[in-house]
């Protein structure tokens, strides 16, 4: 009898051994095939902001398509989900494999995926209903979100912005910021401040740079003007041929559509220029302390595997949409669900010319997003890169403790938010105190 049950249970291992083994492995490559077709990452997963450096990226154009996301799926019934699903789905070279390769090879092939993703479940009945549900301002962005075409009205004199005539190098830094019609104050105090085109001086003996200017617009809704501003603009944009307007509403929502023509613009006007900063009107940045910055980036070791990827400023990682409706920032549940990536503050960030055209070519599978510095963060991702921290850049204003001590603008790249009246004052006492202040460094590079 003990014979006859060892042979059974003999028989048993054998038979099902292999049976068990074969389902596990398919229950492996089911799960391995579905992440790679959602794309999704954990919800509540922290993007760690530690910067990859990976060599060659533009080289090769090794973008991640198909990386893992940090917004939730579908089932979730978010309308930008939806929408940047379908497009992953495209760009899947598992699922599509013939359009991965195009994409690979023609940038115009992206852009008309993005519409034609945008007008298929745009169309379907469950876009419509979660359509409805969204805010009025939101129906808005949403219904203009699959346009990016929109032309020119006044372009700087330069090629690549407004610069010295008697430039001897290539540029080192563009100074790209964002403005509307109605900000002249701003846009002056900027000119005769820390935004002179030009050559500049680094600190503490450090070489210097040719740095060149433009500020960003779109149009005022003439619905909500009593007096139309664009005579002026071009007025002013004769006298000092640094205006970049386009054809578009200014409206808060449509500041990403700034960077995305930004980016366009620089890509087919500024292949010479090193660096960029965007950045807003009313913000403070001492220049000098920049130039020398960049300058130090530029002489690191392996500084040309790198600079590819490069992007600096105040890092914000595991941020969650605002969802109290008073709030500029309010983003409804029915448009979004998921995390923020990592993102560098809107408020200034530095990156370099080759990231802005890698930015410019990603952007093409990415779908307009309303806060423009999160839809940066998106592009970066998909770049598989991230923003480096610098604790100089004060997005949030200086502390109090350090608003009081004689040197503190001396430690600071930049900081927001000052009126055109006190840009001009802090130049001068920048200018005042160099003397006193030549030996104050940054503040600590390291984020704690």
């Amino acid at each position: 009898m003990a014979r006859f049950h060892c042979r059974w249970r003999s028989l048993f291992i054998g038979v099902c051994t292999p049976c068990i083994c074969l389902l596990l492995l398919l229950v492996f490559l089911t799960t391995m095939v579905c992440m790679t077709m959602n794309g999704e990452a954990a919800p509540g997963t922290i993007v760690q902001e530690t910067p990859s450096h990976s060599s060659n990226n533009l080289r090769k154009k090794s973008f991640i398509p198909n990386a893992k996301t940090f917004w939730l799926g579908p089932n979730e019934g978010a309308f930008w989900n939806q929408l940047q699903l379908a497009l992953d789905r495209y760009f899947n070279p598992i699922l599509r494999p013939n359009d991965f390769r195009k994409s690979m090879e023609n940038s115009n092939f992206n852009e008309s995926l993005l519409i034609k993703s945008f007008i298929e479940l745009t169309d379907s009945d469950s876009m419509r209903k979660n359509f409805d549900k969204l805010s009025w301002q939101m129906q808005k962005f949403v219904s203009n979100m699959q346009k990016r075409d929109y032309p020119a009205i006044i372009q700087p004199d330069g090629v690549c912005g407004a610069g010295a005539k008697d430039e001897k190098e290539p540029p080192l830094l563009l100074l790209a910021i964002k403005t509307t019609e109605y900000n002249y104050k701003n846009r002056m105090a900027i000119r005769q401040t820390w935004g002179k085109e030009g050559w500049v001086a680094g600190n503490k003996n450090s070489s210097g740079g040719y740095v060149r200017r433009v500020f960003l617009l779109g149009r005022e809704d003439p619905e909500e003007v009593d007096v139309s501003l664009s005579e002026l603009l071009r007025m002013e944009s004769e006298h000092y041929g640094d205006i970049l307007q386009w054809d578009f509403i200014d409206t808060f929502f449509n500041l990403t559509l700034k960077d995305v023509l930004f980016w366009s613009w620089f890509s087919g006007s500024c292949n010479q220029t090193v660096f960029v900063f965007k950045g807003d009107d009313d913000v403070f940045v001492n220049t000098p302390n920049i130039i020398t910055y960049l300058q130090d980036q530029l002489n690191k070791s392996r500084a040309n595997d790198t600079i590819a990827d490069f992007m600096a400023g105040d890092v914000i990682d595991s941020a969650i949409p605002h969802r109290v409706n008073n709030s500029k920032y309010f983003i409804p549940d029915t448009f979004y669900r998921g995390h923020y990536p990592t993102y560098a503050g809107g408020g200034g960030v530095l990156y370099s010319g080759l990231l802005t055209k890698r930015l410019h070519e990603i952007s093409k599978s990415v779908h307009l997003f309303p806060i423009d510095d999160v839809y940066v963060g998106m592009c970066m991702i998909r770049l598989n890169t991230h923003p480096i921290h610098h604790p100089a850049f004060l997005t949030f204003d200086l502390p109090e403790k350090e608003k009081k001590e004689l040197c503190s603008y001396h430690k600071i790249l930049l900081v927001h938010k000052r009126t055109p009246k006190q840009i001009v004052r802090l130049w001068a006492d920048l200018k005042r105190t160099q003397r006193q202040c030549w030996d104050v460094p940054l503040r600590n590079a390291v984020k704690k």
